[in-house]
């Protein structure tokens, strides 16, 4: 190739070893090129191949979104503590990917996904609030993709123990508080026979399990004395709203108290006492629920009457002096007529005596109305009145055996069958009634308003014009003044759906908005 100058002389230079024009010494180009062809022995240069992450990678797009999508899946598995499902969770992915994986926010919520899936599989319990929260995603979008993939992979998934889910919240909350093992493993137990009550009695229909979990261990802690658990704490240990774990708390205290009506002190038991007589009130139930279902007609319990005398000492202690009752030496307790209480009859032995609820509750009754009476006529007799103490059920643990089935993790069809001594329909079903009856009132009222204005002659037999009135006297005279009726946006709303002929069985469902919208706002009038 000839020089910019025209020469086609070169020389090559002793020391670089490069051609240079012998004319002006110019270093000539591509001197040293070496043409990058290929080929088997030929050298492959440094270009970039198609799939490949950059100069001089040999790891592939592929191989490298497979590392990262396995180490972010190991990374939640530490997060969540389920180490050893980590390869199920990852051949579900694997499975669901075809093998791809992926990266993202998306990827994320499947991994909690598969996640929870795989744990649900084996039976281990697994609340979704916590995943939802471990993978940073909404606890309504985690459930969206949990049933993607159920529906993706055609699984059946088994139904939740909810007793399960309190087993595993409570021993890990329990884990940082200082109590005796043995007390701890009858809270377990006392714990897991409530939760299946609160099954029994429908309080977890419909509804999200983790706030029944929180109320049932404040209400176990408090039973037995357990300092520093508050339902605070434990609706935020179980990624639960606080607000929520109250109202299903309360809901069990009056659940309690219901229970409690078939008690011969059922009476005196309400929502503010109810803890302090929950040991009898458990110890209820775990016996009812021991009963042999169908033995047929009403069943009679035999009773020790030593121990009878003794638990309504207790009850006695609660008024008077603790000395004189536990001689047996109150005038309460005195040998009376039979006939007063006819359901009372006594074994061959002489030592037991088999007494109905009925029968119990008429000699607890007479006992309490004579301790009022006396403290009304300010004669107390062998009984010192003094301020009410209550029972203390918390030094007494004799009254849990736990040999109750409920205490035990059991599916809903084994729960259903047995019995606690009460059954209530779900809390949900009976708010929904309500509702629906005071929408059917609304509705009447809207009807007779709308009556009214398109016949002003309508009226009552009565010829009034049912609105709500006072008389005044005046001067003499008596005058009506209308008290102003409370008409809120609601009754505006039913009156406009009335108005276009909307079917009032639709309307006392509730559902206002859809119904404005299909009825109102697009019904084509002008």
């Amino acid at each position: 190739m000839p020089c910019s100058c025209g020469s086609h002389s070169t020389i090559r230079d002793d020391q670089t070893g490069n051609l240079v024009c012998s004319k002006c010494y110019t270093i000539l180009d591509f001197d040293n090129y070496e043409a990058q062809i290929g080929g088997i022995t030929g050298p492959t240069g440094t270009n970039i191949h198609i799939g490949y992450a950059g100069t001089g990678s040999r790891i592939s797009y592929k191989d490298r979104k497979i590392y990262q999508a396995k180490t972010l899946i190991h990374g939640y598995a530490l997060r969540l503590d389920i180490t050893y499902s980590e390869s199920g969770i990852t051949s579900m992915i694997e499975e669901i990917t075809d093998g791809e994986f992926g990266e993202g926010d998306w990827f994320n919520v499947l991994i909690g996904a598969c996640s929870y899936v795989v744990m649900r599989r084996g039976k281990k319990f697994f609340p979704a609030a916590e995943v939802a929260k471990a993978v940073g995603c909404d606890i309504y979008e985690l459930g969206r993709m949990i049933a993607r993939v159920v529906k993706f992979l055609k699984l059946s998934l088994p139904e939740i123990s909810i007793a399960g889910l309190f087993e595993r919240e409570f021993n890990n909350y329990m884990n940082r508080k200082n109590v005796d093992e043995d007390k701890k493993e009858m809270m377990m137990k006392q714990g897991i026979f409530l939760v299946n009550c609160a099954v029994k009695w429908s309080l977890t229909t419909g509804r999200r399990p983790l706030p029944v979990v929180a109320a049932v261990m404040a209400f176990v802690a408090e039973l037995n004395g357990v300092d520093g658990l508050k339902i605070e704490d434990v609706a935020e240990h179980v990624h639960a709203v606080v607000s929520t774990c109250k109202l299903r708390y309360k809901e069990l205290l009056a659940a309690l108290v219901r229970v409690a009506q078939v008690l011969p002190w059922g009476k005196d038991i309400s929502v503010k006492n109810v803890v302090k007589y929950a040991p009898f009130v458990i110890q209820y139930m775990e016996l009812k629920s021991m009963e042999v279902p169908g033995g047929g007609g009403e069943r009679v319990e035999p009773f020790d009457m030593e121990d009878v005398i003794s638990e309504c000492l207790q009850k006695v202690a609660a008024y008077g002096n603790d000395e004189n009752l536990s001689n047996g030496d109150s005038q309460y307790f005195e040998v009376r007529n039979r006939s007063d209480f006819p359901t009372l009859s006594n074994d061959n032995d002489g030592n037991n005596l088999k007494l109905s609820h009925e029968c119990l509750s008429l000699i607890y009754s007479t006992f309490s109305n004579e301790v009022d009476a006396e403290k009304l006529n300010g004669q107390s007799g062998q009984i010192h009145v003094r301020k009410r103490r209550g029972l203390e059920p918390y030094a007494y643990q004799d009254w849990w055996s736990g040999k109750s089935e409920l205490s035990k993790k059991l599916l809903l069809k084994q729960i259903l069958e047995k019995e606690v001594g009460f059954d209530m329909m779900p809390p949900s079903f009976i708010a929904g009634c309500k509702a629906n009856e005071r929408r059917r009132q609304k509705i009447d009222a809207a009807k007779v308003r709308i009556n009214k204005i398109m016949d002003p002659s309508y009226a009552g037999s009565d010829g009034s014009d049912n609105l709500n009135s006072s008389e005044v006297a005046c001067g003499g005279k008596k005058r009506k003044r209308r008290q102003a009726s409370e008409i809120d946006w609601e009754d505006f709303v039913i009156e406009a759906l009335l108005l276009h002929r909307v079917k009032e069985e639709d309307i006392e469902k509730g559902h206002y908005r859809a119904l404005l919208g299909l009825y109102v706002f697009n019904s084509g009038t002008i």
